[in-house]
């Protein structure tokens, strides 16, 4: 259980009726920014939650936790709303969004101490609100144990890279490393549309703009097609939500750009399956042609819990461009000619699947036999492959032992 934290002002007293009996309860007013630095305090916090009929939660290592706050036991509907108000006042079009459709995304910032990706949605005729914590750093390679395959990424000049995973997974912390290694490494201009913005690249060997959605552009294909325009080496759009954003991301790789992105796609197979499918029948076949030219990497990504209890580790799968996946992605898939055979496969070009990264994550230490069997992609097949393993006989490790054979240091300049 995290440590109580305390808002500004302790909670009044309640007070009684002639009789002894409690009168009403004084209305509690919200300090939106006390209650949102009380909540970030807790170490490992990742998610604020504040949903009426519970108290204030946090988001410890994939599990709701409770926060005690003072004064406040519990968050009533007349609370969250005034937490939604705060969060979106002075932004007109945002309030517009959040009234039309019910929900909206927005970011917050509490000034020299944290950032947050908020989305405020409706549910019951009451508000609720979730905040991502965004760290003021941008994390390296070494923190988020990358493997080291992912370094080459830096090197690309052209071509599609997607980073894809269920929402919280981590996406936006991989592509902030990767896009922090070439703005370190290369001259070259990056140009970023994100919604909302999240991680503050600052100028370095590269320069950097970012954009927003509705603050700085309306859609995500408008700023795309603009950025054509704007000389940038690197593009990243913060997701692939059309088919028109995906037609011009695929143009734009083809004319030497290199563009990263996201989807909300478990593995490689679906991912090629998602891009294809938002195209009508008549034009799939061109445009898997066109996809196996132009993607270089497509990771997945899933966080487990430890098995030492310290946090959660990313297990990753890769896809890399090669003469046989490109084959599988053009003609599709078919027996014994899967995007998952090659990855089996292709372990020197730098690939790795998830069921085989699982099976080595339980034999390092890294993670329980049961959470693999849980999150794999065929647990059957992982459960024969871990059929003789015991985690009573294998030390508990930490994540870094997951790469530490394959480490190879990549100098940054300054």
């Amino acid at each position: 259980m995290p440590e109580v934290q305390t808002l500004d002002a302790p909670a009044p007293s309640i007070p009684t009726n002639g009789n002894g009996s409690q009168a009403t309860p004084p209305k509690i007013i919200i300090n939106t920014a006390a209650l949102v630095t009380a909540m970030v305090s807790v170490k490992g916090a990742s998610d604020l939650v504040f949903s009426p009929g519970r108290p204030p939660q946090v988001e410890l290592h994939g599990r709701l936790t409770p926060v005690k706050i003072e004064g406040l036991p519990i968050l009533l509907p007349e609370h969250t709303a005034q937490i939604a108000k705060d969060l979106v006042a002075g932004d007109e079009h945002t309030q517009g969004i959040l009234k039309r459709s019910g929900s909206c995304d927005l970011s917050y910032s509490l000034p020299q101490r944290a950032r947050f990706r908020v989305n405020v949605f409706r549910q019951r005729n009451t508000y609720a609100i979730v905040m991502r914590v965004i760290p003021h750093n941008i994390p390296t390679f070494e923190q988020l144990n990358l493997p080291p395959e992912l370094q080459k990424i830096a090197e690309l000049k052209n071509g599609i890279v997607l980073v894809t995973g269920p929402t919280g997974s981590g996406k936006s912390s991989t592509l902030a490393a990767i896009v922090d290694l070439i703005n370190s490494t290369r001259a070259d201009h990056i140009v970023t549309i994100e919604d909302p913005i999240e991680f503050l690249h600052a100028h370095k060997l590269g320069t950097v703009h970012q954009r927003e959605l509705h603050s700085d552009t309306d859609s995500f294909a408008s700023a795309l097609r603009a950025a054509l325009r704007q000389a940038p080496k690197v593009i990243l759009v913060g997701e692939m939500r059309d088919q028109e954003t995906i037609e011009i991301a695929m143009t734009a790789a083809e004319t030497g750009h290199l563009v990263f992105s996201t989807l909300h796609t478990i593995d490689a197979s679906k991912t090629v399956e998602r891009i294809i499918g938002v195209f009508p029948a008549s034009d799939q076949q061109a445009v898997r042609t066109r996809l196996a030219a132009s993607f270089r990497y497509f990771v997945s990504q899933r966080l487990l819990p430890r098995r030492d209890g310290k946090g959660r580790v990313a297990m990753i799968e890769i896809l890399k461009s090669t003469m046989r996946t490109r084959e599988y992605i053009e003609k599709g898939e078919g027996d014994g000619k899967t995007l998952l055979d090659a990855m089996r496969d292709g372990d020197m070009d730098g690939m790795q699947e998830f069921d085989g990264q699982l099976d080595r994550a339980v034999n390092l230490g890294v993670i329980t036999k049961d959470d693999a069997l849980h999150y794999a992609t065929n647990a059957g097949n992982l459960n024969l492959r871990l059929s003789e393993v015991n985690d009573a006989d294998i030390p508990p490790a930490g994540p870094e032992v997951l790469y530490a054979d394959k480490l190879e240091p990549v100098e940054i300049e300054p």
